[in-house]
């Protein structure tokens, strides 16, 4: 499976953004996917995943709950990350990631594919 991600770039405190990430090399209605984030000099972390087929179930990390929507087009093979009140403190490489699974999945390491990730700066 090869994951694309685009969108990102630069946006301002309390703008918005979006995200999005293609597949292809699967059908993408079977994948869980997910949202990551590394910020300068810190480690990757959690940021959304969404479940398989109409991605009923979605889950969020505190950092962002509230603020941020994951949602899926499956006839676009996508996945998309809508970044709502942005603050300078989500300014990270976005990485999207897929698995061959049900569940919604938040762990790391559970993720077979990953994309090349993108950039996102908030300016205050």
């Amino acid at each position: 499976v090869q994951l694309q991600a685009s969108g990102g770039g630069l946006g301002q405190a309390g703008g918005s953004l979006r995200l999005s990430c293609t597949a292809s090399g699967r059908a993408f209605s079977s994948l869980a996917m997910g949202w990551f984030r590394q910020a300068p000099g810190k480690e990757r972390e959690f940021v959304a995943a969404i479940s398989w087929g109409s991605g009923v179930n979605s889950y969020y990390g505190d950092p962002v709950k509230g603020r941020f929507t994951i949602s899926r087009d499956n006839d676009k093979n996508a996945v998309y990350l809508q970044m709502n009140s942005l603050k300078p403190e989500d300014t990270a490489v976005y990485y999207c990631a897929g698995k061959g699974s049900y569940r919604v999945i938040i762990r790391e390491s559970e993720y077979e594919y990953w994309g090349q990730g993108t950039l996102v700066t908030v300016s205050s």
